[in-house]
């Protein structure tokens, strides 16, 4: 599950305490701190991914079977038509 990140709003309107929050893409957003109460608004921030480079895995990534197995249709361009087929 996702961890969500989420600032309080103190009385005077001010961002108060960050805290986060482990909850499913489905829950709804939180209105209120969990434990005092205190109104809160999500922080959105950029995703932290980490993917380690394999040398070979961007041609196993795009195998033409793997694709197809996935659901994917594999066009492929004509030269001389310039028109796309299956292929």
């Amino acid at each position: 599950m996702p961890i969500y990140k989420y600032v309080t709003i103190e009385p005077d309107g001010s961002e108060g305490e960050i805290f986060e929050v482990e909850q499913s893409i489905k829950s709804p957003v939180l209105k209120k701190h969990p434990e005092n109460g205190k109104p809160v608004k999500r922080i959105f921030e950029k995703p932290n991914i980490n993917i380690e480079y394999t040398p070979g895995r961007e041609k196993s990534l795009s195998e033409i079977s793997r694709i197809k197995k996935a659901g994917f249709v594999v066009l492929e361009k004509d030269k001389i038509s310039g028109k796309y087929f299956k292929k």
